[in-house]
């Protein structure tokens, strides 16, 4: 008989030690399933951040690139365009060209062959020079205007953002063949340079 009870306590102490064990299991297995479930839900729950954040990213920087302000492209051209009327100024215009072949057709009009030769050189070449003169001086005062303005433009855009170094170079090349071509043109217009001939 002290064997059977030996042999009963002793199934009986297996059987605690195999119940606690599959308690164990059973609760380790909970344990790992809750922690699963958690780090699914904050997986879950980053996910929309992780998302947004580069959504949040492309908006700011879209924000950036329009808050930017102006890119020179208008000062650029404008900066083309002086240069570009300062060179015209001196080497003339089909403007010009016309303005002196009509001077030179009503002076002709308006002289016969009894006139002296004061009057048929005044007539026929001295108003068509002067026509010339006149429009190579618009041409010169307007580059002059748009270097100008080209130049000043930063002084009323946005603050911090300098101009571009070819622009001023460009609109100061302007301003430069504008002053030149507007001198040259008042001197021509006054008969101060390549006046008139003298006629006795």
């Amino acid at each position: 008989m002290g064997t059977k009870t030996v042999d009963e306590t002793g199934v009986k102490t297996d059987e605690r030690k195999t119940d606690e064990a599959t308690e164990a299991a059973a609760s380790t297995e909970a344990a790992e399933a809750t922690e699963a479930s958690e780090a699914a839900e904050k997986a879950g729950t980053d996910t929309p951040d992780d998302t947004d954040t580069p959504e949040d990213a492309d908006v700011t920087g879209k924000t950036d690139g329009t808050e930017a302000g102006p890119t020179g492209v208008g000062q650029g051209a404008g900066a083309v365009v002086s240069a570009g009327l300062g060179i015209v100024s001196l080497t003339g215009s089909w403007v010009g060209t016309v303005a002196s072949a009509r001077e030179s057709l009503m002076g002709q009009l308006q002289t016969s062959s009894s006139s002296d030769v004061g009057t048929l050189i005044e007539k026929g070449y001295g108003n068509a020079w002067q026509a010339t003169a006149m429009w190579g001086g618009i041409f010169a005062l307007v580059a002059l205007i748009v270097g100008v303005v080209v130049l000043a433009r930063p002084a009323f855009g946005a603050p911090g953002r300098p101009q571009a170094p070819w622009i001023k170079s460009v609109a100061w090349a302007g301003v430069a063949l504008g002053v030149i071509g507007l001198l040259l043109a008042v001197l021509k217009y006054t008969d101060v340079l390549l006046g008139l001939p003298a006629t006795g």
